[in-house]
């Protein structure tokens, strides 16, 4: 069973399993690259500094990596504009690549906004020395999606 654990004792190098059960979405607009969906959690900051327009990119291309761990449950080369599809993460094992607290919480364009933001990485995606934040995925801990976290490995105290 996954559950969260306190948000500080995650670091750098943990190895993590997470999850997010699918929901129900709204296609907005599809290109060749990526399927832009209705976020069906949280929702527009109207007081942020950023203007969200309440929808989120994810990649066409099913079974590679590309900047977000969310993916369709149908095959999104099939979806269309106005499509409802189903939006969650596949349990999916990821290393911690930083962990950032806030206080007060950030301005993501997003509500609600987040104290703790955690980059991760696939275990199973090769990096490029250097520039891991880069090319990771941002978790927000305290977000509204209800993602599910469970500790697979610790990395040494520092």
């Amino acid at each position: 069973m996954m559950q969260r654990i306190n948000q500080l004792d995650y670091r750098a190098g943990d190895v993590l399993r997470v999850s997010c059960a699918p929901t129900p979405a709204r296609v907005a607009e599809v290109s060749p690259f990526y399927v832009s969906v209705e976020w069906p959690w949280g929702g527009i900051d109207p007081d942020s500094q950023y203007r969200w327009n309440g929808q989120v990119a994810l990649p066409v291309e099913p079974d590679s990596w590309e900047w977000s761990l969310f993916r369709t449950e149908q095959d999104p080369r099939t979806l269309k504009a106005n499509d409802t599809c189903l939006v969650g993460i596949p349990e999916t094992l990821v290393r911690v690549l930083d962990v950032a607290h806030y206080d007060p919480p950030t301005d993501t364009g997003r509500l609600p906004r987040p104290h703790t933001l955690m980059t991760v990485l696939p275990v199973d995606y090769p990096s490029i020395e250097g520039s891991d934040e880069d090319e990771g995925d941002t978790i927000e801990l305290d977000g509204a999606a209800p993602i599910a976290i469970e500790k697979v490995s610790y990395s040494p105290a520092p």
